[in-house]
């Protein structure tokens, strides 16, 4: 008995499936079917029902589930007290909000790199409400988004929080101290997240509820892209503070004062509690503990 094979069987049950189980392991179906008909056969007990497109547990294979799982808790355990992880092997599937690739990934790629140096990542950039999707189908291992994530299925860790600032090139002759109210915003194009995101649609619920003029906001699923049109002035931004500081720094942009703004973004390392994978629990881990401690 081996704990690939331990690593397969819980896959397999877990996904219901060996062609699945076969593409997150990186192996061939026959592969994965080997190795649990030799676990099978070793146990001399029948963990799988077979049907032509489905898989299920048998009543054996539900009872000796846990046990598998904790065999390999236990040899996981055993090689983070040992302190090395450079036999962890394999791709771990990362997705990102655009916020979180302007701050916080590239220190936390470093220590991943650092810690696991034979494992590559996978990296998806993408508005929260698709990596959710993407994390509930398991399509992706983990994911640094705007969260929590509410569904069962999903375990989050809390990662940071940045507040949302009103910015402008200081060309457009904006008040530094007086605080704009909502009318006066709605006189500018409003620059922001793409729509069916939660600060997309905080400004457009309070701007359409007390401004005189419906507002002009011009969405971007490019924060990127939203940073440059802010400081052409186009428009008046609403962007993560972290994001701009060089440019509030050089005098590109200026923060705009206003007597509202959007609530501040939280975010939160989450993946897919089933299957278990040691790897990217420990990567969930270890992006809080960058967040803490980003130098």
């Amino acid at each position: 008995m081996t704990l690939r094979q331990l690593e397969t069987f819980l896959l397999v049950a877990t996904l219901g499936s060996f062609r699945q189980a076969a593409e997150r392991l990186f192996t061939t179906q026959p592969a994965v079917s080997s190795r649990i008909a030799a676990l099978e056969d070793e146990l001399g007990a029948r963990l799988f029902e077979r049907a032509p497109g489905a898989v299920r547990l048998t009543a054996k294979g539900q009872e000796l589930l846990p046990y598998a799982e904790k065999v390999l808790r236990s040899a996981e355990n055993l090689r983070e007290r040992a302190g090395d992880r450079s036999d962890h092997t394999g791709v771990l599937r990362l997705g990102v909000s655009e916020t979180i690739v302007h701050t916080l990934l590239p220190h936390f790629l470093a220590r991943f790199h650092e810690t696991y140096p034979n494992v590559d990542v996978d990296l998806t950039v993408d508005i929260t409400i698709n990596l959710r999707n993407e994390l509930v189908a398991r399509s992706l291992d983990l994911a640094f988004l705007m969260g929590p994530v509410s569904e069962s299925s999903i375990a989050n860790h809390a990662l940071c929080t940045f507040p949302l600032v009103w910015a402008a090139n200081p060309s457009l002759g904006l008040p530094k101290r007086r605080k704009l109210d909502a009318s006066e915003l709605a006189r500018f194009p409003i620059i922001t997240y793409a729509r069916h995101t939660r600060p997309y649609v905080e400004i457009q619920t309070h701007l359409r509820e007390t401004a005189d003029t419906p507002p002009r906001i011009f969405a971007s699923s490019s924060l990127s892209a939203a940073l440059r049109m802010t400081i052409d002035g186009i428009g008046i931004g609403s962007l993560p503070e972290p994001m701009i500081r060089d440019e509030l720094a050089g005098g590109s942009l200026q923060k705009v004062a206003a007597a509202w703004k959007p609530a501040d973004l939280g975010f939160t390392a989450s993946y897919p509690v089933e299957p278990w994978n040691p790897l990217v629990e420990q990567a969930a881990l270890l992006a809080r503990d960058v967040a803490g401690n980003p130098a």
